[in-house]
Formats: structure tokens, sequence, C-alpha cells
């Protein structure tokens, strides 16, 4: 399955969700990418969506290669036998969970300004992303909205791993990808324009 870009991968996402529509949901998308496509769902959902800054913390190698995340709140999560098998110390990431805090800061005061977070407490919300790789940010996403009160959480990305997509069934109360590709190398594979999500994209799809 190949999706033209973000947006239209929340219309099709969008359709495997209309059963929690009678819950009333907040879609939560995680920046940046994942706001884009949240957009789309909450629109279809006729649902309240808002924001949850997430930041990976990438190996000093090999930035991409998520060891860990940290989320608003104060949240950290580290992938420790992935840490081991790369023989990496928290020590050694110090410095880049240092880095990402300052970034994820700036960007909650970009996004949100002087507005509130949602109340999550009790309600029933759908964490979007434009795609599941290791798991490392949704997972944090998961332990911030559980330490906030959320009711139920459901997962809703357009692709991703399915070994990772099987883990994160036990985090989440439930797990929505449309396509679980045999030879999963990265996410952008399955789009076909995966461009850098900018901040101003993302505070236009916020204000709606």
């Amino acid at each position: 399955m190949k999706f033209s870009d973000r947006r239209e991968a929340g219309k099709r996402l969008a359709e495997s969700l209309g059963h929690l529509r009678e819950s009333k949901p907040l879609v939560i998308g995680l920046a940046r990418g994942g706001v884009v496509v949240a957009g789309e769902v909450a629109a279809a959902l006729d649902a309240d969506l808002d924001v949850l800054v997430v930041r990976k913390i990438g190996a000093p190698s090999q930035p991409e290669l998520g060891l860990g995340a940290i989320a608003e709140g104060g949240v950290l999560l580290l992938n420790k036998p992935l840490m081991r098998q790369v023989r990496v110390t928290k020590e050694q990431l110090q410095g880049t969970i240092d880095a990402e805090n300052v970034e994820l800061e700036r960007r909650m005061q970009r996004y949100r300004g002087d507005r509130q977070p949602i109340d999550v407490t009790g309600r029933t919300v759908i964490v979007v992303d434009d795609g599941l790789a290791t798991g490392g940010t949704a997972r944090v996403a998961a332990g911030a909205l559980r330490h906030l009160g959320a009711g139920s959480i459901t997962l809703a990305v357009p692709v991703g791993s399915k070994s990772t997509v099987e883990e994160l069934a036990t985090v989440f109360d439930e797990v929505v990808c449309l396509s679980t590709p045999p030879m999963f190398f990265a996410i952008s594979q399955s789009y076909d324009n995966f461009g850098q999500t900018s901040d101003e994209e993302v505070v236009a799809v916020l204000a709606g």
C-alpha cells in the first residue's frame, strides 16, 4: 500500500477509525509529521485535535536509530535492550537528551503559544503518527498520556513495521495500522511525497 502524501494517508486512516466516532475522541498528532495525518483524521471523525511533542533520542553515531524518546511533562523512555545491543550508556546519551529537551520546549511554545493542552482525563484518545519504525516515540506518547489520565488510547498509523505493531499492541488499547510491508526499511518507502513537515504546517493544521 502506498500513499501520495500525509494528507491522503490521514483520509484513508480515518476510514478504519469510524468505530471510535461515537466516543467523541481526542485526536493527538505526534509532531511534526503526525499532525498533518491527524488533522485529516480529526476532520473526518469530527473530533477535537491537539498535538503531543515527542522527540526521539538517537544513537550518538546513528542519529536515525532511536534509543528512546522524551515527551512533554518530563517523560523519558529509553530502550535499554537496544542500548545494550549497540553498547551505548545513558551517560553517553545525556548530551542528546539535553539538546532534545531544549528543542521540545521550543516546539511546545511554537505550536501552542499560550494555549493549554486539551485535558485528556478519561477520554478516548487516538494517537496518530505518519508511520511506525522502532516505536520509541509511540511508546513514550502512551506513557505520557497514561500519566495524564487518558481513558483508552488507540495508536493509528498508515504504515509500520509488523514486529513493532505487534509489540505496541501490548502498550496501547488498540493499534490500527493500514500497511505492514514484508520488506520494511523506512516509513518514507510507503509515500510518494514524504518531505519534512515544517513548524508552519503544524501551526496551520492545529489552527484548523
